[in-house]
C-alpha cells in the first residue's frame, strides 16, 4: 500500500534546495522537449528571457502581468490560510472591474482625486462580495466552495457579457459591440513610466504581510487552517473569521479587476483577463501561502508567460509549445513542494505479507 505521510519538519534550506533542483530538473526535461520538436532549446530560452527582461519595453510589459497576478495570488493566499479552496480569483477579478467600470461610467465628470477612490473601495466591496457569497453557502449549508467558486467565474462572465452586448454597449460604435471608455478621470495616472497599480499592489502586500504576520487576526487565520478544532475551542468565532478572510481575499482580486479595467483597459470587457485568477492559484502554492515570496513567484511567472508569449513572435513556436514550457515546470516544482512536506511510505498489506510467506515456505 502506497501513501504520503507528512513530515514532522522541514528545513527552509532543505525546501529550498528541493525547489532549486526541481526547476533545474525542469529546464531539463523541456529542453529536451523542446528540441524533440526541433528546436534549439538554448536558443528558446535565450529568447524567453529577451522578450521578458531584454529591454525597458519587454520589462514594463512583465510588470503589467505580475501586477495582477500578484494581487490575484494575494487574494487566493487568505482564503487558503483558512482552508478555504478559492477557485473564483477569476470571477472576483471581473466582479472587482464591474463594480469599478460602474463608478467610471456613470460619473464621467467626476474629478480622478474623487473618482478613483470612490473606485478603489467599489472594487474591494464587488470582488470581496463575489468571494464572500460561496462563503456563506460553505458556512450555513456546507457547500461545496470549489464547485461555488468554479461556476461563479461563469456568471460573472456571462453578465459582463450581456451588458457589453446589450444596455453599456457604446451607441457611437457600429462594428463589434465594446462598452464606453473611460473619462480621462477614471484612469490611473503613472508612476515612474508604469501605471500606478504597482504603487497599489505593494501597498497591499505591505498591509497583507502585516495583518498575517502581526496581528491577532492574522493570528487566528493562521490557528484556524491548522486546525478548526483548536481555533473553535480555542473560543475563535470561526464564522466570522471565515467571511472576513474571504471577503478581503476577494477583495484584493477585486482590486486587480479594477487596476485591470482602469490603467489598462480604458473600459471594461468580459476578455480583459489572460487566465491569470487560474494561474494565481498556482503562485499562491508555490509562495507557500506567505505574501512576501508570491511578489517573487509572481515575477517568476510573469517572465515565463511574457517569454513564451514572445518566442512565438520571435521563433515561430506554436502557441501550444508556451503552454508545454509552462506546464512541465508547474509539474515539477509543484511536485517538489509535496515530497517536501510529505514522504512517501510503501506499507505491505496483509495479503501481501501472506503471500510473500507462503513463497518463502515453498
Amino acid at each position: 500500500m502506497i501513501s504520503f505521510q507528512k513530515r514532522a519538519g522541514t528545513s527552509k534550506g532543505r525546501a529550498w534546495t528541493r525547489q532549486f533542483i526541481s526547476i533545474i530538473v525542469a529546464l531539463l526535461t523541456c529542453a529536451a522537449v523542446i528540441a524533440l520538436l526541433g528546436y534549439n532549446p538554448l536558443e528558446v530560452y535565450r529568447q524567453i528571457f529577451a522578450g521578458s527582461l531584454g529591454s525597458l519595453y519587454s520589462f514594463k510589459e512583465m510588470i503589467l502581468t505580475m501586477i495582477p497576478l500578484s494581487l490575484l495570488s494575494l487574494g487566493v493566499i487568505f482564503c487558503l490560510r483558512i482552508q478555504f479552496v478559492n477557485i473564483g480569483a477569476e470571477g472576483q477579478f471581473y466582479a472587482g472591474a464591474l463594480a469599478a467600470s460602474y463608478l467610471a461610467l456613470r460619473h464621467p465628470d467626476m474629478s480622478a482625486a474623487g473618482l478613483l477612490p470612490l473606485m478603489f473601495a467599489a472594487s474591494i466591496a464587488g470582488g470581496g462580495l463575489w468571494c464572500a457569497i460561496p462563503a456563506l453557502l460553505k458556512l450555513k449549508l456546507d457547500v461545496n466552495e470549489t464547485l461555488v467558486t468554479l461556476m461563479m467565474n461563469y456568471i460573472i462572465i456571462k453578465i459582463i457579457a450581456w451588458l457589453q452586448f446589450g444596455p453599456w454597449k457604446d451607441p457611437t460604435i457600429k462594428g463589434y459591440p465594446v462598452m464606453p471608455a473611460f473619462s480621462d478621470s477614471a484612469i490611473l495616472p503613472s508612476v515612474l513610466g508604469i501605471h500606478s497599480g504597482w504603487v497599489i499592489a505593494l501597498a497591499l502586500f505591505a498591509a497583507a504581510v502585516i495583518v498575517l504576520g502581526r496581528t491577532r487576526f492574522g493570528y487566528q487565520l493562521a490557528v484556524m487552517g491548522s486546525s478548526p478544532q483548536t481555533a473553535r475551542y480555542a473560543g475563535f468565532k470561526t464564522g466570522l473569521l471565515l467571511m472576513a478572510a474571504t471577503a478581503i481575499g476577494g477583495g484584493f482580486c477585486g482590486v486587480a479587476g479594477f487596476i485591470q479595467a482602469s490603467a489598462i483597459e480604458n473600459s471594461l470587457t468580459y476578455q480583459m483577463s489572460n487566465g491569470w485568477g487560474f494561474t494565481a492559484i498556482a503562485v499562491a502554492w508555490l509562495a507557500g501561502l506567505r505574501p512576501a515570496q508570491a511578489l517573487l513567484v509572481s515575477a517568476l511567472f510573469a517572465i515565463l508567460l511574457q517569454g513564451c508569449a514572445y518566442i512565438q513572435i520571435s521563433l515561430g513556436i506554436p502557441f501550444f509549445m508556451s503552454n508545454i514550457i509552462q506546464g512541465i515546470i508547474l509539474f515539477f516544482v509543484l511536485g517538489s513542494d509535496v515530497f517536501t512536506n510529505y514522504r512517501l511510505v510503501i506499507r505491505r498489506t496483509k495479503d501481501t505479507q501472506n503471500a510473500l510467506s507462503e513463497r518463502g515456505g515453498k
